[in-house]
């Protein structure tokens, strides 16, 4: 996430020099990671993860430093 981002609420993932951005729903919004496997990942660490997501995305708005989020273990 960046603090001059703009909505919808998403964030960057990336996978090896591959890049894709996702909204919290999991749903690819822009680029891809080509590769099933991490953008399933990605998807399962989104449902882990949703309400601190949405919670970085309002500190992002509000220029606040965001917190950081477990990977998948």
């Amino acid at each position: 996430m960046f603090y001059d981002e703009h909505n919808p609420p998403h964030f960057h993932a990336e996978y090896s020099d591959h890049k894709a951005v996702f909204d919290f729903q999991g749903n690819v919004m822009k680029g891809n990671l080509s590769s099933r496997t991490a953008t399933k990942l990605v998807r399962e660490w989104i449902d882990l993860h949703v309400s601190e997501l949405e919670e970085n995305w309002n500190l992002a708005w509000d220029s606040k430093v965001i917190n950081k989020i477990k990977p998948l273990t």
